[in-house]
């Protein structure tokens, strides 16, 4: 993931962080405007949540989105008591991902869900088994090193929770997905 960023205003790069787990299902509640506060504690600009669900746009000088992620890991802990996984990609890696349009060639329906599941660089252990879903109601349309986009059709047997579960299971903690519409949400702001 170490592609040349977007450069922002005043040299800034444009940022988002990918926060695993917070205020879901009442787990790790955070008040977005706590979270900004955190994130302007650590001196970023620019910065906005998207959705109450860990999503953070922000700008900084710095490059290396691995050494920020832990920067926002370590301050999410000491300010909210939160251990939180945190992957961050610059604007540029997102618009580029929705430009590459990986869901093209999927026959949507009112069940169809698209997900993009980002891992942290060096996240993964062992790489996902592409093509081998744990359920004919899951299929991986792309699998990278830095994202794996997965398409799940509900089902009464089959939802969200199980490819959530399987995911976990598959990539480890150091990851985190979104719907694909909460990511073009992102490039939105």
């Amino acid at each position: 993931m170490s592609k040349k960023p977007a450069a922002g205003y005043d040299g800034a790069t444009g940022y988002v962080a990918l926060l695993r787990g917070i205020n879901v299902g009442g787990h790790k509640p955070v008040k977005m405007e706590e979270l900004k506060g955190v994130f302007g504690s650590l001196g970023f600009a620019g910065v906005k949540t998207v959705l109450a669900s860990g999503n953070v746009l922000f700008e900084s000088p710095a490059s290396d989105s691995t050494a920020l992620a832990r920067r926002i890991e370590e301050m999410l802990a000491k300010q909210l008591g939160h251990e939180v996984t945190v992957v961050v990609r610059s604007r540029r890696e997102i618009e580029e991902l929705a430009a590459s349009d990986p869901f093209a060639g999927v026959a949507l329906t009112p069940q169809t869900r698209l997900y993009v599941t980002f891992l942290a660089e060096g996240g993964s252990s062992r790489p996902l088994r592409a093509g081998k879903p744990p359920s004919p109601d899951f299929s991986f349309v792309r699998v990278t090193p830095g994202e794996v986009c997965s398409v799940l059709t509900l089902t009464p047997a089959t939802g969200t929770t199980e490819l959530m579960s399987f995911l976990d299971r598959e990539l480890g903690r150091a990851s985190t997905t979104r719907n694909w519409n909460t990511v073009l949400k992102l490039l939105r702001g």
